[in-house]
């Protein structure tokens, strides 16, 4: 009972920030749901942490830029004023929360923009706590000989993860030539699931949605595209573009190559969608159950009273759920790209 009860805390405690958040809005005036769930989903180039009545605590970030008159580095803060150096924020259009300049017909343009965003702070925060988490076990392993017995607490669970992974996915999808695959995997495992566990945490240094931008999911899916058919074996190229079925199907009209040839990009597209969207959903699903609160204060206490309850009950589920859900897509991930580079280690049959 009183781990179920620590857990029931947590979630609350996970559900406390961003209502908070809401709360403050509401005080000054209704509570924009769209703006705030894609406000929190997306990217930014400050940190917003806390309101505290007419307080924002924020943390500006390093802007850098190179537009038409050359490059530019200064703090995000300059441009909460309004345009500075000519660069300011976009409100709106196609360019909506990107920083853009105008060109000599007054057209707002992008320069090329390498700031360091929410997003980008929180995959180096994330991956340094990876860091430390990895190299604190391999220093437990350097002081324990082997005769000491199997680890305990956080190495334990470390290597009871490690293992799984290793024997249970990749030995098991990819084949004999495992061992070479091994270090990605089980790195594109641990970085997935650490970016999507600090993603639920609604206070800094976690709250970033990482893992729910496409732009990281696509690199992560562009790793596996590599090196599924960079060190694709001949046979598993032949299958692509000549496959084992009746001639007809392949010659003249080269219908089943075509089909196999797409494969090649449906598969790293696949990976890329899945995770991105089932942990940007996850967020989306989560605040817009808090914003239920606060939508139906004007509806009096009663239904507000009644709502309230509802969105707590399913705030909890749906963080509970999110917890999952974490671990789950990690795995799917490692998964699939297992899967994919097995297909491509096949070798030829020998004929009969």
């Amino acid at each position: 009972m009183k781990k179920i009860r620590y857990i029931v805390i947590m979630l609350l405690l996970l559900m406390a920030v961003p209502a908070a958040t809401m709360q403050a809005q509401a005080a000054e005036g209704d509570v924009d749901v769209n703006e705030l769930v894609f406000g929190h989903i997306g990217d930014a180039y400050e940190w917003h942490i806390a309101t505290f009545g007419n307080t924002e605590v924020r943390i500006p970030l390093p802007v850098i830029v190179k537009s038409s008159t050359g490059w530019h580095v200064f703090s995000s803060a300059r441009l909460e004023e309004g345009p500075y150096e000519g660069l300011y924020v976009a409100k709106g259009g196609s360019y909506d929360g990107k920083i853009v300049e105008r060109n000599a017909a007054g057209e707002e343009v992008r320069p090329l923009d390498i700031s360091i965003t929410k997003n980008v702070l929180g995959l180096f925060i994330n991956s340094a706590v990876l860091l430390v988490i990895m190299l604190s076990c391999a220093r437990w392993y350097k002081k324990h000989p082997l005769e000491d017995g199997a680890p305990k607490g956080g190495v334990g669970m470390i290597e009871a993860t490690v293992m799984s992974i290793y024997n249970d996915v990749i030995k098991g999808c990819v084949g004999e030539n495992y061992r070479r695959y091994a270090p990605y995997l089980l790195t594109a495992f641990f970085f997935v699931l650490a970016n999507n566990l600090m993603g639920l945490i609604p206070i800094f240094p976690g709250g970033a949605n990482v893992t729910g931008n496409i732009a990281i999911t696509m690199v992560l899916a562009l790793c596996t595209f590599v090196l599924t058919n960079v060190y694709g074996t001949k046979a598993y190229w032949k299958e692509i573009f000549w496959p084992d079925v009746p001639t007809w199907l392949k010659a003249p009209v080269p219908m089943m190559p075509l089909i196999e040839f797409f494969g090649i990009f449906t598969k790293p597209f696949a990976l890329m969608i899945r995770l991105f969207a089932n942990i940007m959903a996850g967020h989306a699903a989560v605040l817009s159950l808090i914003a239920i609160i606060f939508i139906t204060v004007k509806s009096g206490p009663v239904i507000n009273g009644s709502m309230t309850v509802v969105a707590v009950a399913f705030g909890i589920f749906m963080d509970a759920l999110e917890l999952l859900v974490a671990f789950i897509q990690a795995y799917v991930f490692t998964m699939l790209s297992a899967v994919f580079i097995g297909l491509s280690q096949v070798k030829e049959h020998a004929k009969k």
